[in-house]
């Protein structure tokens, strides 16, 4: 399969909402539609799950990433609980994203609204081969903020 290009089928009922696509031509991300029937209302510190319009395939060795949309972030809050979201080259059910509303105030979903975008990466499937000790190396067991501000 040629790797520019990926299947897509529209979920039933979303025939009016655009395909995800890129805003401008270097966008790595693509927007997702919700592809709900009336308003959704998500309260302050509440979430939804968003049902986004489309199904996929892709071939084995790539993903999609869900991600929030910044704008929805910046001005009202709204990210993702699970951010970014895998989609599994073999998943065939509709795309759907878990928005959370850290906003002030509730925040309404409707129908067509850009909700996530998606980009579509590379997934490299490694096999672990177990042993005993691990190699050394200069960092060792050192993590979280351990490397200074």
């Amino acid at each position: 399969m040629d790797e520019s290009f990926f299947l897509i089928k529209k979920a039933e009922g979303a025939e009016d909402l655009p395909l995800p696509m890129r805003q401008t031509k270097y966008s790595a991300g693509m927007d997702l539609h919700a592809n709900v029937r009336g308003d959704v209302l998500i309260k302050k510190g509440e979430r939804r799950l968003i049902p986004a319009g489309v199904h996929t395939a892709l071939p084995a060795g790539y993903e999609i990433q869900i991600r929030p949309r910044s704008g929805l972030a910046l001005n009202y809050g709204i990210g993702m609980v699970n951010a970014p979201a895998t989609v599994d080259a073999d998943y065939r059910g509709e795309l759907k994203v878990l928005l959370i509303n850290h906003g002030e105030e509730d925040f309404i979903v409707k129908r067509g609204d850009r909700i996530a975008q998606m980009v579509i990466c590379k997934v490299v499937t490694a096999d672990f081969v177990e042993i005993r000790e691990l190699p050394v190396s200069e960092r060792g067991e050192s993590g979280f903020g351990s490397t200074g501000i």
